[in-house]
């Protein structure tokens, strides 16, 4: 065996074993989820606030259960 044919044998072996781990930490990562991902990779949380407030979804809340039993004691 020349030196030539050692070198390219061992190049291989170390670009398989290099693409080999690339792929598995590409395919841990994907698998992984965004619930696992390090708190510094999650987006930042806005300040703006335009949902309803939580008088308002209480509010909701009541006039969706009147509802609710106006209309079973209607039935009855």
């Amino acid at each position: 065996m020349n030196a030539n044919q050692i070198i390219n044998m061992i190049m291989r072996i170390v670009m398989r074993k290099a693409i080999s781990k690339g792929i598995d930490a590409g395919m841990n990562r994907a698998t992984r989820g965004r619930a696992q991902q390090p708190r510094h990779q999650q987006q930042p949380q806005l300040d703006v606030d335009d949902g309803p407030t939580q008088a308002e979804i209480r509010e909701r809340r009541r006039a969706r259960r009147a509802a609710r039993e106006a209309r079973q004691t209607g039935r009855d």
